[in-house]
């Protein structure tokens, strides 16, 4: 029988914000946290949801920012997904990255609350030239793996997920979700905590847009990798002007 939980806060960057999934009712980011979050509440009526995720930032920021906000809310279920910006700048530390998480999810846990952590999707094959830092995203996922298997903490493995191979699931950046890509990521979060997921999230997906298709390495790294690059350079951050976009608890429904 699957456990149930009353409230659920999400931390992280990006991927946990919602980038790539235009909410359809606001001007902000839905994503596969926000998707989960209503098929969850479906099951448990009194369920209550807090997003602390800001696109840009980096492990140790998320560390410092967002898991005390969330541990003073006193959740029974937490998701924590962070990292993944850090293994794409020089320096990278797995074994610091992993040392710091098994701290952050032994907080998590000794709070009380049940801890979501995830493995990256691949997104090697959707990137020209990011092939080279493949092995820096299979160490952070070794590094997850063994803090969730040390620590008890629910494993959502993304990259095991074969349907993530389909650019389809990708935004035009190729580096975050599209609204595709969140619900496949909230179906594989609703299959680990035993929620049904919505049945729209299996049906079959539409053909990949003309312009998707025809864009090439060149017009991809002119649009996309030119803007982060120079976000690099500058000292700056796609979330320096970005809050969380729903920092407490509230009830979904």
């Amino acid at each position: 029988m699957a456990a149930e939980y009353s409230s659920f806060v999400a931390i992280g960057d990006s991927f946990t914000e919602g980038v790539g999934d235009p909410d359809p009712g606001g001007d902000r980011y839905r994503g596969w946290a926000d998707l989960f979050a209503l098929r969850a509440a479906e099951q448990w009526p009194a369920f209550a949801y807090a997003n602390l995720a800001v696109r840009g930032r980096l492990f140790d920021r998320i560390v410092d920012e967002q898991v005390v906000p969330a541990i003073k809310q006193s959740p029974d279920l937490v998701s924590f997904a962070a990292g993944g910006n850090d293994a794409l700048r020089p320096g990278f530390n797995p074994v610091q990255l992993s040392t710091r998480a098994h701290e952050v999810v032994r907080l998590l846990k000794a709070s009380g609350a049940e801890v979501i952590l995830f493995t990256c999707a691949d997104i090697t094959p959707h990137i020209p030239g990011i092939a080279v830092l493949r092995k820096r995203f299979v160490a952070t996922n070794d590094a997850y793996k063994r803090v969730a298997k040390r620590h008890n903490a629910i494993l959502v493995d993304l990259w095991s997920d074969k349907a993530f191979e389909d650019p389809r699931l990708w935004s035009e950046d190729r580096l975050h979700l599209n609204t595709f890509g969140h619900q496949r990521v909230a179906y594989d979060v609703c299959e680990a905590l035993g929620v049904e997921p919505d049945p729209a999230w299996s049906e079959p997906l539409p053909h990949l847009p003309r312009p998707r298709r025809e864009m090439n390495g060149v017009q991809w790294a002119g649009k996309h990798l030119a803007p982060w690059v120079k976000r690099r350079l500058t000292g700056k951050s796609s979330g320096d002007t970005v809050d969380p976009k729903r920092p407490e608890l509230t009830k979904v429904k």
